[in-house]
């Protein structure tokens, strides 16, 4: 399943994010992986969570990012969510490409049985109908 947190810039997603993460993990089987811009929040998660520092990686393309997911899943058949910080900028998506994007992600979530959570810089009502409809919370 796909999960969206929704708002604007400096509204507390992050925040949000890091919590439903720091929580999962009391209850996790698996393992849950934390995708960020950089590794400022590093130590504001569970140790348990593995945090991945995306500026490390050379992910310029929306196809390179799905690639990228692809291999996290391919290495770890535990994986049982993944967190994404900002995701319009880690996924290097346009407005146009956002439908597109959560329809493969929830695809992979079908097949993998993977849990994925958003957050996306952007009001809920401005979002494509496939994300307002996994908008869990909007800020």
């Amino acid at each position: 399943m796909v999960q969206i947190i929704a708002g604007r810039k400096g509204k507390g997603k992050t925040k949000y994010l890091l919590e439903k993460a720091n929580t999962a993990i009391k209850d996790a089987h698996g393992s849950i992986v934390y995708l960020d811009k950089n590794s400022q929040h590093m130590h504001e998660l569970n140790r348990r969570i593995r945090l991945i520092d995306m500026s490390e990686y050379p992910i310029h393309s929306y196809e390179a990012f799905l690639g990228f997911i692809c291999g996290l899943i391919s290495q770890d058949y535990d994986l049982e969510q993944v967190y994404l910080d900002g995701f319009l900028t880690l996924s290097n998506l346009n407005g146009d490409e956002i439908e597109k994007a959560i329809d493969e992600l929830e695809k992979i979530c079908k097949k993998y049985k993977i849990t994925f959570t958003l957050s996306v810089s952007e009001d809920k009502e401005n979002l494509p109908p496939n994300a307002q409809e996994r908008t869990i919370i909007a800020l």
